[in-house]
């Protein structure tokens, strides 16, 4: 289940966002400290083009997934899981399942979009091979620099009549 993200989130989401499996597949990869957290936190919560909204996996926070440069009829998005929760209980690969499918449904049912973006870094193949499975495309790769590392960026995207619906 996927529910709006409030001020009572803001520590999971970090402790989340920090665990070593998530930093090592993001962009940013160093650990957010609180400052950094609650800044993004006090200018994301007020930002009508961004969406911030928490995976829930049995009554318990598993996840967060967010939507950015939301305008029109498009927008990006991005999510993480409680990597360290669900590999100890053995959920990973249904959350992974649940959480995109139920996070592509929000994008074009709720938000209303007909093209979601994103992005994944080259050497993440299991995203990769998921996002194939979800019929997202991958554009022409980027070479960026963050956190002191050279990092292939490979953009994606999902047009709303090309996804994958629910049985």
């Amino acid at each position: 289940m996927l529910r709006t993200a409030t001020e009572a989130d803001v520590d999971i989401i970090r402790r989340l966002r920090n665990q070593q499996a998530n930093r090592d597949v993001s962009i940013t990869s160093h650990e957010i400290t609180a400052d950094e957290h609650a800044a993004w936190w006090a200018k994301t919560s007020k930002d009508p083009s961004r969406r911030v909204l928490v995976y829930e996996r049995d009554g318990a926070t598993a996840g967060v997934v967010n939507f950015f440069d939301l305008e029109g009829t498009s927008g990006a998005w991005g999510f993480f899981l409680d990597a360290d929760g669900l590999a100890e209980r053995g959920e990973t690969l249904p959350a992974w399942i649940e959480v995109m499918r139920e996070a592509t449904a929000y994008a074009f049912d709720e938000l209303g979009l007909d093209v979601l973006t994103g992005e994944v870094l080259e050497h993440n193949a299991v995203v990769r091979q998921m996002n194939r499975r979800f019929r997202f495309v991958e554009g022409t790769p980027e070479v960026r620099y963050a956190d002191g590392r050279e990092l292939t960026v490979i953009p994606i995207s999902l047009r709303k009549q090309d996804r994958r619906k629910g049985k």
